[in-house]
């Protein structure tokens, strides 16, 4: 079988046709790659779309071989239906297998999609179309859609070989490393949650809290003064969502005297205080730490889980690469 006879929207789910894409693929041509990753990615969607129908609850009464295979037959058109889409997880893959191959000429790169040129937001968005897609066709997944779309954005984070990211975001965890590590040891929380959230809440120190009289109040984690709080205070207006709806209303923040003692009252604070004892429970994940949090209220933003995740693993990102 040659490539030609695989580029007709067909999965390569036989023992045969996966060797002998196996075998082109080592050919080393631009159009072998094109397909291999196209092939990759069609088989990986068809397991997406099959453990989210498996997640879904059967009444046993209409369940036979017949709608078994008629089910299988459904979950190859949809996973050849996704693939090939422009900026997608299979530019992705083929990206990756030609820096590993090395040696496709460069005037042969043109052959491959623009796309296998870009970051992994692409890959996201096009994991973002299929789920959408999945949830209407296989009700009652939504969920299960959602749970497996994170994770599998994980490992198309780790596949990518050129995240995006700014160079502001890239100072900000040079400078905040140091302290978040020293902490992270007394603590037992990673220090790359806490550079991702002070990341998150200050838009990598580009917006931080300020005194009256601009000085800064080093409170990177937006934590509030409440009460019980003793120390310097600064008031600035923010925004806090209300039945979901953003509201601009003046709030009091915990002030200090640097940035080390920021960190050690929001490790102090996530460890002792009860309302956030799940969450610490959860650092062995970053999505469920993010979803800990906020399932406590630490924040009112009804996205701010889905945020701070993805500041996690950014800050994670420029530690790698700075090591």
């Amino acid at each position: 079988m040659s490539i030609g006879a695989l580029q007709q929207n067909a999965l390569a789910a036989d023992g045969r046709s996966l060797n002998n894409l196996k075998f082109q693929a080592g050919q080393n041509s631009p159009e072998a790659i094109k397909e291999t990753a196209k092939q990759l990615e069609a088989l990986f969607m068809r397991e997406l779309i099959k453990s989210m129908r498996e997640a879904t609850m059967k009444s046993g009464m209409l369940d036979n071989a017949g709608t078994d295979l008629g089910s299988d037959l459904l979950d190859q058109q949809l996973a050849t239906q996704m693939t090939g889409l422009p900026g997608g997880l299979g530019d992705l893959i083929a990206k990756q297998l030609t820096r590993q191959m090395g040696n496709v000429k460069a005037e042969d790169m043109n052959h491959l999609s623009e796309g296998a040129l870009n970051t992994d937001e692409g890959a996201l968005s096009s994991l973002s179309q299929f789920e959408g897609l999945s949830a209407r066709r296989l009700p009652g997944t939504k969920k299960a859609a959602a749970a497996k779309t994170q994770s599998d954005a994980a490992a198309v984070n780790a596949l990518n070989g050129s995240p995006k990211y700014g160079a502001h975001q890239t100072q900000f965890v040079k400078q905040q490393s140091d302290i978040a590590e020293k902490v992270a040891k007394e603590s037992g929380i990673p220090a790359s949650y806490m550079i991702g959230q002070a990341g998150h809440e200050t838009g990598w120190g580009q917006f931080q809290i300020k005194m009256k009289g601009g000085a800064s109040s080093h409170n990177l984690f937006g934590i509030k003064a409440d009460s019980g709080w003793k120390g310097k205070v600064a008031e600035v207006t923010t925004t806090e969502y209300v039945n979901g709806k953003p509201e601009k209303r003046l709030a009091k923040f915990r002030a200090y005297d640097n940035y080390e003692e920021a960190y050690r009252d929001y490790a102090r604070l996530i460890s002792e205080s009860p309302r956030y004892a799940k969450a610490r429970q959860q650092t062995g994940s970053s999505v469920a730490y993010a979803h800990g949090l906020q399932r406590a209220g630490y924040a009112t933003d009804p996205d701010y889980a889905h945020k701070l995740s993805r500041a996690i693993t950014t800050a994670q990102r420029i530690q790698r690469n700075l090591t």
